[in-house]
């Protein structure tokens, strides 16, 4: 990330704004440091804020949802304020028993000592949102970090600016204006902030800006979670119902533009299922949207000019243009499309395409699948992988011979709606999880506490010198030394 600078004052303005986020860092380390943070009385108070917030400008968020990238209502509330609101009562609601120290097990040694583990916040931390969804990814993990006691300097994504500019005007108005800070700018901020010392960042983006904050996080040994994307791709099995399975696709493609991390990004299937899933599509896509998807309140649009270019220029990456195709400059519209009889070695397939393209790939059988999700041109550890089947040993094995952040059979998306299951990526898709308690431990330190009393001494002689044949016997009858694995029943 290199920094250019436009005008002569503009390097004077970024020192200015360096030394203001020193001195935010600074306060907002005292607060932490004063213990407000800790305690379950202020945490509570804070989620209970943060979920007023939500409830009372439901509206406003609606409205910068659908000015940033056209989402319809409906879209806003269920994958974005609803969803993160789920989240938020979900953590009031057990904050107490995610907080509760944990007894660890003892052996004959310590039998009459206390050992546990007590979730303790890190300190102070950095979370960048991502612009796709700028309410869901913005607030969700700030969610987990409040519930674990941390403060937060929160950056929303400057990209979908209005949505920034919001959370810059109510985040003070809800929560503790010392505890948690809202800093918006582009690229020049963001680098300030990195130079900073923080004690966990959460960042949400693409792999090329990860790699970046992860560089500037090892150098103060940040601890972090980078929830990143890739190509998440679908295998369509022999013998299932494509009507369905087109359904379930394309509304995993079709949601916010497919400008989502986990939508499908392409298909492998056979030739022939390639064929008639095409042609599934087609009336999925007459069903979704009767006037056209152009016409249809419901479809999204591309955020931003840079990054409608690049998605229209996906169209020309390969294959033939079976369905869609269509373009509107003045609105950044690209119309849902599907690509038959791509390769490979395709442009398209080169990279993520964050967008509603969805690229078919006709493979001989479910080996070549796993072999190129295996050896892909950008990672062979996708953020999901989609396996559309009926047939159990096909699907384990496809499972067996991968690995990706997670797997969903025979849907899209819905995987990341259960918060008893964790979110995150594996590899080039990131590291680190989060969605309900996995949100909570992310921003947790897990403390082992260990109190004795200065009491029996005497059990304690073996381990003193000098050392003997006696005392060793003794100490490892202590410790349990000499016992072996289990085997056969009991294995």
């Amino acid at each position: 990330m290199v920094l250019q600078f436009d005008k002569p004052h503009d390097l004077h303005i970024l020192i200015r704004r360096m030394e203001s986020f020193e001195k935010i860092n600074q306060n907002i380390r005292t607060v932490f440091r004063s213990g407000r943070t800790k305690s379950l009385e202020w945490r509570r108070a804070q989620l209970m804020s943060l979920l007023k917030m939500l409830d009372v400008n439901r509206e406003k968020f609606s409205q910068v949802l659908k000015e940033d990238l056209n989402k319809c209502k409906s879209e806003g509330l269920l994958f974005e304020i609803d969803f993160t609101r789920n989240a938020l009562v979900d953590s009031i609601n057990k904050l107490k028993k995610w907080t509760t120290p944990k007894k660890a097990k003892k052996g004959l040694l310590y039998t009459m000592d206390k050992a546990y583990i007590r979730k303790e916040p890190f300190g102070v931390a950095l979370i960048i949102g991502a612009w796709n969804y700028p309410v869901q990814l913005t607030i969700l993990p700030m969610v987990g970090a409040i519930a674990a006691g941390n403060c937060v300097v929160l950056k929303p994504s400057e990209i979908s600016l209005n949505t920034a500019a919001l959370l810059e005007e109510l985040v003070p108005k809800y929560l503790d204006q010392e505890a948690v800070q809202v800093v918006n700018g582009g690229i020049q901020e963001t680098t300030a902030l990195l130079k900073e010392k923080w004690d966990y960042i959460f960042y949400t983006g693409n792999s090329m800006v990860g790699k970046i904050v992860m560089k500037a996080a090892a150098e103060h040994l940040t601890p972090i979670t980078l929830e990143l994307g890739g190509k998440s791709p679908v295998y369509v099995d022999e013998g299932v119902d494509l009507g369905i399975v087109a359904n379930r696709i394309m509304w995993g493609k079709c949601t916010n533009a497919g400008q989502t991390c986990v939508a499908p990004d392409y298909v492998m299937c056979s030739k022939t299922t390639q064929e008639a899933l095409t042609e599934a599509i087609k009336q999925t896509l007459q069903n979704f949207y009767p006037d056209g998807p152009a016409k249809s309140p419901d479809f999204c649009r591309i955020v931003s000019d840079k990054h409608y270019q690049r998605v229209k220029k996906c169209i020309q990456g390969g294959g033939t243009v079976a369905v869609g195709g269509d373009v509107k400059d003045e609105e950044r519209y690209v119309s849902p499309t599907v690509l038959v009889d791509v390769k490979f070695s395709d442009s398209i397939m080169q990279d993520e395409i964050f967008g509603p393209i969805l690229p078919i790939i006709p493979v001989e059988n479910e080996d070549v699948a796993i072999n190129f999700i295996n050896t892909g041109p950008i990672g062979n550890t996708p953020l999901t992988l989609y396996v559309f089947s009926s047939n159990t040993e096909l699907r384990n094995k496809i499972m067996k011979e991968t690995n990706s952040g997670s797997v969903c059979f025979n849907d899209t998306l819905s995987q990341c709606n259960l918060p008893s299951l964790p979110f995150g990526g594996v590899g080039n898709s990131g590291m680190g999880a989060y969605h309900g308690k996995y949100s909570f431990d992310t921003f947790s330190h897990k403390r082992s506490i260990l109190e004795r009393e200065l009491k029996m001494e005497g059990m304690n002689d073996a381990r003193y010198p000098p050392h003997t044949d006696d005392k060793y016997a003794k100490a490892a009858w202590f410790l349990g030394s000499g016992k072996q694995p289990k085997t056969g029943w009991f294995w």
